[in-house]
């Protein structure tokens, strides 16, 4: 399904969103009023468009339940590229990609990574890029990089289990990612895929009220946001036998 531009809503920032879909049973509705464009992408000797069907594995909904949550005046273009597993191909998700800068998107989801370097992937991603799109995409908060993330002018987005909420985020600027997010989602979606998520809904709540869209502009209002600073640090739990006074440990 794809409406043309007359038929959107000329004020309304649009979101794409690359998972599996939306509609999956037992899912609130939550944003799937606002999705104003949809398409499928299977692999089959190559790349063929097909029409979306329902969510089967939940987690595209629950990513955009988060979003909409997040950036209730944002009008949404779903790529699916998972159906019955969530395995793709490079080639799908650039394709994907490619569509949803066709359709004018402000700003894509990419709650996905992928351990090797494609170049299909990475001239997809620079095209998004130099057209001024937004690119979000989950990044581990440590260990070998993954892709999209990875490539340059793409915001490298985790889970930060120090936001206690889907209205907090971290500012962390490390080697591995920029900012972390709320870890939790429905259907069990957590981590960098729900943090990820709850990053671009508060990108695309800013856009909507009128923030500028540019890289260094939505960078720097994110870390304005920020309820926590650097990487996240988790110490040992303290026994009694590290106290110096023999006193209780608080």
């Amino acid at each position: 399904m794809t409406l043309s531009l007359a038929e959107r809503r000329a004020d309304a920032v649009l979101i794409g969103l690359v998972d599996s879909g939306y509609g999956f049973a037992g899912s609130p509705p939550t944003g799937n009023d606002r999705v104003v464009a949809s398409q499928a992408f299977r692999f089959d000797e190559g790349v063929v468009l097909t029409p979306v069907s329902k969510d089967q594995l939940g987690h595209g909904s629950a990513l955009l339940e988060v979003i909409a949550g997040q950036a209730p005046a944002a009008d949404f273009a779903i790529a699916q590229i998972f159906t019955e597993r969530l395995t793709t191909t490079p080639a799908q998700v650039a394709a994907a990609i490619d569509w949803l800068v066709e359709q004018q998107v402000d700003l894509i989801n990419l709650s996905l990574g992928l351990r090797n370097d494609r170049d299909v992937l990475r001239s997809a991603c620079e095209r998004a890029v130099a057209a001024g799109v937004i690119v979000c995409a989950s990044a581990p908060a440590k260990g070998d990089p993954v892709y999209p993330s990875a490539y340059p002018g793409v915001f490298r987005m985790t889970g930060d289990a120090r936001c206690s909420g889907p209205e907090q985020l971290s500012c962390l600027k490390t080697q591995y990612a920029d900012f972390g997010g709320y870890v939790k989602a429905r259907h069990g979606v957590i981590g960098a895929s729900a943090g990820c998520a709850q990053l671009t809904g508060h990108i695309g709540r800013y856009l909507s009220e009128g923030g500028a869209a540019d890289l260094a502009a939505v960078d720097r209002w994110l870390e304005s946001q920020a309820d926590y600073f650097g990487v996240e640090v988790r110490f040992p739990k303290a026994t009694e036998s590290d106290s110096n006074n023999g006193g209780p440990i608080r």
